[in-house]
């Protein structure tokens, strides 16, 4: 192989890690937008068929049930009083096909006193590349309010 070749080897496989971490922080930020519109299968459509979103709260499988938690009178009263799902960007490890990505989010609420914090959370999201479009096989989220598992979380990301 050339000089020449070797280089543009390089540089296509260094562009497809950016671009493979740009469509996954963008899946990631499209959540926010989707869950307090209340797009529910815009929300579902983040996860495979199968996908997995384990919250402390409760674990839902599939995109009916993600679909149906957006769709439920708890979380429409959450988007009917003003609600906003705020994500930091993520720590993105691509590798091949699969990728992890490691951030927090923060559920903001508005009530009478105005807006306040209503949660944070560590988040751990397990993505695959399904014929070049990355979707979520497995997120979980876990409040950190001192407890070790969310601290665990985080930081297995930043080793991953």
């Amino acid at each position: 192989m050339t000089g020449t070749e070797e280089l543009v080897r390089a540089l296509a496989e260094r562009v497809t890690a950016l671009e493979d971490k740009l469509a996954i922080l963008e899946l990631m930020t499209a959540y926010g937008p989707a869950i307090d519109s209340g797009s529910a299968d815009a929300v579902a459509r983040l996860w495979t068929e199968d996908g997995v979103y384990d919250v402390d709260t409760g674990v839902m499988r599939g995109h009916a049930a993600i679909t149906a938690m957006v769709q439920s009178q708890a979380h429409q009263g959450w988007i009917g009083g003003g609600c906003a799902h705020m994500l930091e960007p993520g720590h993105v490890r691509v590798d091949g096909d699969t990728a992890v990505a490691t951030c927090k989010s923060q559920l903001i609420i508005h009530d009478d006193d105005g807006f306040r914090v209503h949660r944070i959370t560590a988040n751990r999201w397990e993505l695959a590349k399904i014929d070049g479009e990355w979707k979520v096989t497995r997120r979980v989220n876990r409040l950190l309010d001192g407890r070790e598992e969310a601290r665990t979380l985080l930081a297995a990301g930043v080793r991953a």
